[in-house]
C-alpha cells in the first residue's frame, strides 16, 4: 500500500467516525432517555470488552487455538472472582500463561 492511499483511509476512517459521532449527537435525547434504551447501554462495553479478550485469547489467525494466553485469562478469572488485587492477578495471570508456554503444552 501506497503513503497516498494509507493517508487516504486514515482520513476516510477519520471522517467516517466524526460523522458518526457527530450522528450520535443528534439523537434527541427522548429517545436515548429510555429505560429499555438505558439497560441496553449499560452493557454493550461490557459486551464489546468480553468479545474482544475472547477473540484475542481463543484465536490466532482466524483458527481456534487453546494455549497459554487461555490459562492466563482464566487464572485471572478466578483470582477476579476471589477479590485479588489487580497486580496479583496481573502477576498470577502472566505466571500461568508462561509456564503453560514453557512447558510446551
Amino acid at each position: 500500500m501506497s503513503a497516498g492511499s494509507l493517508w487516504g483511509v486514515v482520513l476516510a476512517g477519520s471522517l467516517g467516525c466524526y460523522l458518526l459521532k457527530l450522528a450520535g449527537l443528534s439523537v434527541p435525547a427522548a429517545w436515548v432517555q429510555r429505560p429499555a434504551v438505558t439497560r441496553v447501554v449499560e452493557f454493550v462495553p461490557a459486551a464489546l470488552l468480553g468479545a474482544l479478550v475472547a477473540v484475542q485469547a481463543a484465536t490466532s489467525q482466524g483458527v481456534l487455538v487453546l494455549d497459554g494466553r487461555l490459562v492466563g485469562l482464566t487464572v485471572a478469572a478466578l483470582a477476579l472472582a476471589l477479590r485479588a488485587p489487580f497486580i496479583v492477578v496481573l502477576v498470577l495471570a502472566g505466571a500461568a500463561g508462561a509456564l503453560v508456554h514453557l512447558l510446551g503444552c
